[in-house]
């Protein structure tokens, strides 16, 4: 389990490792270019209700992660979350969630007549 330190509390957000690696590339792409957003979970904690919190550069961030080896990172499931952070309801992530491991390239039909391999459905990160 990864933490998300946010601001200058000392308190962390608690995210699994495999979403935290997605959640970081998000964050800092947008981060880099200026681009403010949101980002909502429901707790999962035993907590009930949710979190917001606002993201934007000058909010420190520090991404802290249990493994040492860094995760795969699933393309799609990077574009949807960046997708969502872009819109007016903001990035929500669902802390259970499994992120599925990136799909092999699909290899080019050896005949014309050979229909394309069928894509599994991409995970939603939505909660």
């Amino acid at each position: 389990m990864g933490q998300l330190f946010y601001g200058t509390t000392s308190e962390s957000i608690q995210i699994p490792d495999r979403l935290l690696s997605h959640l970081k590339v998000v964050a800092t792409t947008k981060l880099r270019r200026s681009e403010s957003f949101t980002l909502s979970w429901a707790h999962v904690d035993g907590t009930p209700g949710r979190s917001t919190i606002w993201l934007q550069p000058a909010i420190p961030m520090r991404f802290v992660f249990d493994s040492a080896e860094p995760e795969a990172l699933n393309p799609r499931v990077l574009k949807d979350m960046a997708d969502m952070a872009n819109s007016s309801a903001g990035l929500v992530v669902d802390l259970n969630a499994e992120i599925p491991t990136a799909e092999a390239p699909a290899r080019a039909a050896a005949t014309r007549g050979t229909a394309p391999a069928a894509r599994r459905p991409s995970l939603s990160v939505a909660a």
